[in-house]
């Protein structure tokens, strides 16, 4: 029986112990969680401080940089690590793992150091490209730096992602997110109260994070099994680097996605609707909340990309299709219950914790909300075409959604100002996720009347928390009492994965409990 099999159809086992640890997909979902709660409480907490102590023009600045440092990282790396999800398992099972991972290393590191120069020596264009202004290369010149930490970080994180290590994956993050705040927190009151600060501290979180995550693969290199047959330099990029290039303009057309409003922001706002800086930080301060609701749909969607390839490897299709329609439900449902939350706390969280210096956020929290889980259910759907080796697709979708965007944008942002922005990403982001269900569905992906109903949630969001609480209990009914929601399939898929889960839990309890009964024993014959 392979690795795969061993992992889905009998999660109760545990993993060889020549091997590195993998986690189970119940496993993964839970210990992600609590260790997301935290992180996001951390990361909370963190903006907050900063949309405390920066005004809007910097708030900008600091968007704008992160920003480029997401946009240029996988860029930079032809999006080689966003392919480990798919094939690291495959070169696992191979028996190829050492040389699967020396030679992406290389090519990363060499990739990154090259690239980190290039930014430096053009840090004036790439100033005026990304503030509107060459009076911010300095600024670049931080950016350059960071952004060798940022390749190797997301590096790492892929990499044990793929390795389903979900408990060092969520480690990393909680680190990378208490260091952010705590170098951010020094260097603002310590050195400079400006965006500056801020993007060192990134950077220094994000290779504090990445160097620990090199200390353990390097502690557990030796568990690694001994190659017999080296793939070669041909065998392994050419089946890497075609879904790696699709992922590589996936990528670009995600964050040029996400990116474009604030770009048109920059370049593009008329007199009439102000200083572009200052107008990003009003952006900024209303997606605070939202951005952290779609990261958590974005982290549990890469967590799930290896189970589903474990499952479309062994040729369980439509085993693929139930689990990620089940998992787009119950992630839609709880995070629109988040959503609800933070609206009905909005005026506390603008008028309390961000001194009120952000009303042009607060008016565009609702519809901030709406698009942000919209596009996060986008992302989380796009496994599918992941798993079907049809990421080339995915294309569709975000090309759809992205020129959507910047044509209504175009019209929109010159007289509604930043109103005018969150409506045109909120009608992008619905032809992207309408366009990958599509497209998905293509494939074989099959949705069904529960999940289109979920789906609709964020629309209600807009309408206030009565209205959205309201049909969010309406929901849980319907899913607890009728087949509306969910499927006998899908009923049956919760009761098996929470059934093996509390059987693991046990097992493990039991064996803990006779470990200590044996140590016990020679005490006692004595």
């Amino acid at each position: 029986m392979s690795l795969c099999e061993l992992t889905v159809t009998d999660e109760s086992l545990p993993p060889p112990r020549d091997a590195l640890r993998t986690d189970t997909l119940a496993e993964s979902v839970l210990i992600l969680l609590i260790l997301t709660v935290v992180q996001r409480l951390v990361g909370f907490v963190r903006a907050v401080l900063f949309c405390r102590w920066l005004d809007a023009e910097q708030l900008g600045q600091w968007d704008l940089a992160f920003g480029f440092l997401v946009l240029a990282a996988p860029l930079i790396v032809l999006a080689v690590p966003g392919a480990f999800g798919r094939y690291v398992e495959h070169y696992r099972q191979q028996g190829q793992l050492r040389s699967f991972l020396r030679r992406t290393l290389a090519v990363c590191g060499g990739l990154g150091l090259a690239s980190a120069a290039a930014v430096y020596l053009m840090r004036r264009w790439f100033a005026a490209l990304i503030f509107g202004s060459d009076d911010h290369a300095e600024m670049v010149a931080l950016l350059a730096v960071s952004v060798l930490a940022v390749v190797a970080f997301n590096f790492f994180t892929e990499l044990f992602t793929a390795l389903r290590n979900v408990r060092l994956v969520s480690a990393l993050q909680l680190l990378n997110s208490v260091a952010f705040a705590v170098f951010g927190v020094a260097l603002l009151l310590g050195w400079h109260n400006g965006a500056e600060s801020v993007v060192l501290a990134y950077g220094g979180a994000c290779l504090l994070s990445a160097s620990v995550a090199l200390a353990y693969l390097g502690k557990s290199w030796r568990k690694l099994p001994e190659e017999r047959v080296r793939p070669t330099h041909h065998e392994l990029w050419s089946k890497l680097m075609p879904l790696a290039g699709w992922i590589w303009m996936t990528s670009l057309l995600i964050n040029l996605f996400d990116m474009a409003d604030r770009y048109m922001i920059v370049h593009y706002s008329g007199p009439a609707v102000g200083d572009p800086l200052s107008v990003v930080g009003q952006y900024h301060s209303s997606r605070v909340v939202p951005l952290l609701l779609a990261s958590v749909a974005t982290m549990l969607g890469a967590m799930i990309t290896p189970h589903l390839a474990c499952d479309w490897e062994a040729g369980r299709r439509r085993r693929v299709s139930l689990r990620l329609n089940l998992f787009l439900k119950l992630l839609c449902f709880t995070l629109s219950c988040g959503a609800v939350l933070v609206l009905a706390a909005a005026p506390l969280l603008f008028g309390v914790a961000f001194r009120g210096k952000f009303d042009g956020g607060l008016s565009v929290l609702p519809w901030t909300l709406t698009y942000c889980l919209w596009f996060g259910m986008s992302m989380v759907a796009l496994n599918y075409l992941w798993c079907a080796e049809k990421a080339g697709w995915a294309a569709v979708g975000l090309v759809a959604g992205l020129a959507v965007d910047v044509l209504l944008n175009a019209m929109l942002l010159p007289t509604m100002g930043l109103e005018g922005v969150v409506w045109a990403r909120c009608v992008a982001s619905v032809v992207v996720l309408l366009t990958v269900l599509q497209v998905a569905r293509r494939f074989g992906f099959r949705t069904d009347r529960g999940t289109w109903i979920v789906l609709a949630i964020p629309a209600a969001i807009a309408s206030g928390p009565v209205i959205a609480t309201v049909l969010l209990v309406a929901v849980a009914l319907a899913a607890a009492t009728s087949d509306w929601i969910l499927s006998d399939d899908e009923r049956r898929l919760l009761a098996e994965g929470g059934t093996r889960y509390l059987a693991r839990v046990t097992g493990r309890r039991r064996e803990r409990l006779e470990d200590i009964s044996l140590s016990i024993r020679p005490a006692e014959r004595e």
